[in-house]
């Protein structure tokens, strides 16, 4: 995502506990190519009590916050009956409470600047049941119900408010799944193929940019038609 939307002439402002060899590495591509650039700043946006101070620190630095794609999460799995307590309410807390809490501090600014555009990182699973992800689905589909209040809320005041949702993705949330359960997916999916990181990407630069400009309060599938 950083990298999509640094070439789409963006500051990125990549928030998270640690960098990462890929984060550093797309910034350093930002900064040849000359356009946009990418920023890191270290927190742990699961201290909710930290959210205010972060947004309000980000606004003096770089000024007005155009944009806020709420990506951070825990993909956890475990059936419910067996999982720990301390593991739900962690999915619940960083989930759903943290991006809701941050763009509420964000959005501060942005209704100030009447513009703005925010993105909330959902899944088919919020829609769609999964076995062992009930946990994961509730604390997804609490965003979609998130974004489309918000999107009436925020429309006023000229913010846009979307929902993109992946399918199953070959990231570090899906590295547990087995080969057979990715063929599965596969042959469920329109397209025969899994998404890309690549194509949720360029699906949030599109509703971050002026493209999106018009599009509010909806979801945005990025599952290969795996939904469909």
């Amino acid at each position: 995502m950083a990298r999509e939307l640094a070439a789409a002439g963006f500051c990125v402002i990549a928030v998270a506990r640690k960098s990462t060899p890929e984060l550093a590495s797309a910034a350093d591509e930002a900064k040849a190519a000359g356009r946009g650039a990418i920023e890191f700043r270290a927190a742990d946006l699961a201290q909710t009590e930290q959210l205010g101070a972060i947004a309000r620190d980000l606004r003096r630095e770089f000024g007005p916050l155009h944009g806020l794609v709420n990506n951070a999460g825990l993909g956890t799995s475990g059936v419910l009956g067996v999982m720990l307590d301390v593991d739900i309410e962690r999915l619940l807390h960083l989930n759903t409470l943290s991006p809701i809490l941050l763009t509420k501090y964000v959005a501060r600014g942005m209704m100030s600047e009447r513009a703005g555009r925010i993105v909330n990182v959902s899944s088919i699973v919020a829609s769609t049941g999964y076995n062992g992800l009930s946990v994961y689905s509730a604390t997804k589909a609490a965003l979609l119900g998130f974004t489309r209040s918000l999107a009436r809320e925020l429309g006023s005041f000229g913010i846009t408010v979307n929902a993109v949702a992946p399918g199953f993705i070959a990231t570090e949330m899906t590295e547990e799944m087995t080969q057979g359960q990715r063929d599965q997916i596969v042959r469920r999916s329109a397209l025969k193929r899994l998404a890309e990181p690549v194509d949720v990407a360029r699906t949030v630069a599109f509703l971050i940019g002026d493209a999106g400009r018009n599009i509010t309060g909806t979801v945005l599938t990025v599952d290969a038609g795996n939904t469909a």
